[in-house]
């Protein structure tokens, strides 16, 4: 039997998405990117990973948790 690793997520479970920037409060993720992100391949997630430290830095206040979002987001990436 084979194992595959779950699939990581940026998700902080605070999802309020703001409607400006198109973007998860909580994650940086787009209502799209959120609701594909099970079907996207490995290397679609990474990209869309390192994007989103911009993202959060972007919505400036309106980030609900930046430094666990920039965290949870690294750890992501490691994986």
């Amino acid at each position: 039997m084979t194992y595959s690793k779950p699939i990581k997520s940026p998700c902080l479970s605070i999802c309020a998405v703001d409607g400006r920037a198109n973007a998860c409060a909580g994650c940086g993720r787009t209502l799209k990117e959120i609701a594909g992100w099970s079907r996207m391949s490995d290397g679609e997630r990474g990209a869309v990973l390192r994007q989103l430290p911009a993202r959060i830095e972007a919505l400036g206040a309106k980030a609900s948790a930046p430094e666990e979002a920039l965290a949870k987001i690294r750890e992501a990436l490691r994986d």
